[in-house]
Formats: C-alpha cells, structure tokens, sequence
C-alpha cells in the first residue's frame, strides 16, 4: 500500500525547500489537496493545529501532513490564525546562524485527489528520528545539500529524494503503529474488502460481490463502509481505478484503451468519461500536462482550500496531549492527530 501511495502523489507537482528562522517567527500553511512534510534539522519549535494545543519540536522530528490540513509552525505557542502565510517569495534562506531550521517537501495535486490510504491516515502524524535510521539522516543530508545547488539533472533527484523520504516517514509511523493496512479503519470486514478493492481495481466488482466476499448483508455492507470511508463502496471503486488509471497516464505510453481495460473500463470513451468527471480533464490532457510538471526548489505555499471544513484532531504526544505550557516529552516517541471523521 505505501509503494501505490507514492505512485499516487507522483500525479502531482513536488516541492522542497530548507527554511531558517530567528526570533519571534511563525508561519501558516492553509488547506491544500495533497501532502506534505517537515523536517526539523536545527533547534526547537511549535506545531500548531486548529483545534489543539501545540505539539513541542526539537531536532530529528518530522511533521507528516498526509492530506494537506490546515497547520503552522512558530516559535512559540499561539493561536494558528494569528500566524502569517508561509513565505512564498522562493528565496534561498539567508546564511548564518539561525535559531529554527528545517526542510519542507510537498506533493501538489493540482489536478484529482489524495490517495484514499493517506485520507485514512491522522491529520497530522508527528515521529522522532532521533539517529537510529541512518537512511532518513542521509536522505534528508542529500536533499539539503541538493537544495543548495543548481545544475543538470536536479529536479530528477529531487523528485526521487522527496519519493524515499515520504517512504520512510510512512514507514517509520507504520512500525510504531502496527496493525491494519488502513490504520483508522477498525472493522475488519470494511479492511478485507479495501484489500479486494485495491487488490483486483481491475475487476467488475459489485456491491453485492464485495458484500459476499466480506460475509455481509449488502444492506449493512454498504452501511458501514460508507460510515467508515464517507463514501459508498462503488464511489471508492471509482476513486481507486481512476487513481491507478492517473499513475499509468503518467508512468507509461500505454495507449488510452490499454489503461482502460488495465483499470476495470470496457472502452476508452467509458474511462475517458469517468475521468473527466473526476479530475476535469481528459486522459490525454492529463498525461501531457503531468508530464510537464518539474520538481521546483521553492517554498511549500498553500494550495486551493479543499471544500469542506477541514477539521485538525488532538495532537497525542506519549499517549497524552501536549499542551502549550509544558516541555516536550521524552524523545523517541510518535504523536498523532487522529482523524475528525472521514467523510471526504
């Protein structure tokens, strides 16, 4: 599931980009479709969501944000609307010391939607790398030491870097968090037909196959896996075609009527349909334009606010909140803003 998740955001354009601050700092980052990370590389700092109390940063944390929520970061606690927006000029960070440092990447979907593995994921998953992965210390060394370069061939690495850390971040949160392959969905029935679904996208599923494969009623099928997933098992089916569909529209050359027998369509004008309907292109337009996106060095800017409220969970560091007046916790342990529903 983690290696489908980062062909997914490949659809979108990725951005990175090492930050310093001094002072009194803070900055915003509005709602966006996609996802995103921090970095912490130097010195301590605050997370902030909307709802809960700050979250305590130190060196080696690293910030996920699988479904681009509203949060911010500052040097001290406060309310996120009093942050300013996140810089968007794009320019390197001035030389010297600084009292804040840290490294921002970003997967931009433009066009569709987040993978529906990453919806299932908290608003805000918070892990400590305190030098016991020496992989992720070296990746994030060599995109520091990319973003301060210019020169052939660089918005390539970027990309693949950007691609390995993502997959270590998903990796590290999954090993401390062990069990179901989508983590806030605690029914195993829903879990078993998710892995049918992503298993065989290609295949006529019916509501009423599914619900059989699972051992339900089709009733109460349909019932819960709408309540857990916030939308019907054959609108997920759509989602999880169309997304595959988009990866192969950006990975291969495979002609249109390929892709779509690949995904489940009987005729490239029924996936040509369906795929206008959900990401408001054409294939073809799709792939030309996915395909002329560059990686850029430049800030992790706010995207379109996504409809919908977007609401941040609590913020659990050790089990507990970590709240605005106290130190942080002992390192080496993961917090996790849980989920306000799933109905995206």
């Amino acid at each position: 599931m983690v290696s489908e998740t980062i062909r997914s955001v490949r659809i979108g354009r990725a951005y990175a980009r090492r930050t310093r601050e001094s002072g009194a700092w803070g900055m915003r980052y509005d709602a966006f479709t996609g996802s995103g990370f921090h970095v912490v590389l130097h010195g301590h700092g605050w997370l902030i969501t909307a709802d809960e109390p700050p979250r305590a940063l130190g060196p080696g944390d690293v910030v996920l944000v699988p479904s681009g929520v509203r949060h911010g970061l500052s040097h001290a606690p406060r309310a996120l609307d009093d942050l300013p927006p996140g810089d968007m000029s794009g320019q390197p960070p001035p030389d010297g010391p600084a009292d804040f440092e840290f490294l921002c990447g970003v997967y931009r979907l433009d066009q569709g939607q987040v993978h529906e593995y990453l919806l299932s994921l908290p608003d805000v998953v918070v892990t400590t790398h305190d030098g016991g992965e020496p992989e992720l210390a070296s990746l994030v060394g060599l995109l520091v030491a990319d973003l301060s370069e210019a020169g052939p061939g660089m918005e390539a690495t970027r990309s693949a870097l950007l691609d390995l850390l993502l997959v270590h971040v998903l990796r590290g949160w999954l090993r401390t968090h062990p069990g179901p392959d989508w983590p806030l969905v605690r029914d195993s029935s829903v879990v078993a037909a998710l892995r049918h679904i992503h298993g065989e996208p290609h295949r006529a599923w019916t509501v009423s196959q599914l619900s059989a494969a699972v051992g339900m009623s089709r009733t109460a099928f349909t019932r819960r896996f709408t309540g857990l997933l916030g939308k019907p098992p054959r609108a997920y089916l759509t989602g999880v075609r169309l997304s595959r569909g988009a990866q192969l529209l950006r990975e291969t050359d495979a002609p249109l009527a390929a892709v779509a027998r690949q995904i489940g369509y009987s005729t490239e004008f029924a996936f040509g349909t369906a795929f206008r309907r959900e990401y408001g292109v054409s294939p073809g337009r799709f792939r030309d334009g996915a395909r002329s996106g560059p990686v850029v060095a430049g800030p992790v800017v706010a995207g379109p606010v996504v409809a919908g409220p977007v609401v941040a969970g609590p913020v659990v560091q050790d089990g507990r909140h970590a709240d605005a007046g106290t130190a942080p916790g002992p390192r080496g342990a993961a917090g996790t803003a849980p989920r306000g529903g799933h109905g995206r």
